[in-house]
């Protein structure tokens, strides 16, 4: 089953302010969810998963009811987990 992909606002403000090259390849990653990929669950939050991109972090949640994959912010490393 496809899942559908959400992107917040943040998430959307992120991507395009990367080079063309950060962006396939941010895009392509979260294309891969909620399957593919290095992820983890994310301690202390419920229903949250963080994707690494190289240095970058993405972090959503997944909705298994309806098939919807909630990007809910993307960051660099050190940053996005505040």
């Amino acid at each position: 089953m496809n899942y559908k992909i959400i992107l917040s606002k943040d998430a959307r403000k992120f991507i395009t302010k990367q080079t063309q090259q950060t962006q396939k390849r941010i895009m392509k990653s979260i294309e891969k969810l909620p399957y593919g990929g290095d992820i983890d669950k994310i301690t202390g939050r419920s229903n949250q998963f963080r994707l690494r991109v190289g240095d970058f972090r993405v972090i959503y949640s997944v909705h298994n009811q309806v098939y919807v994959i909630e990007v809910i912010t993307i960051g660099n490393r050190g940053d996005v987990y505040k």
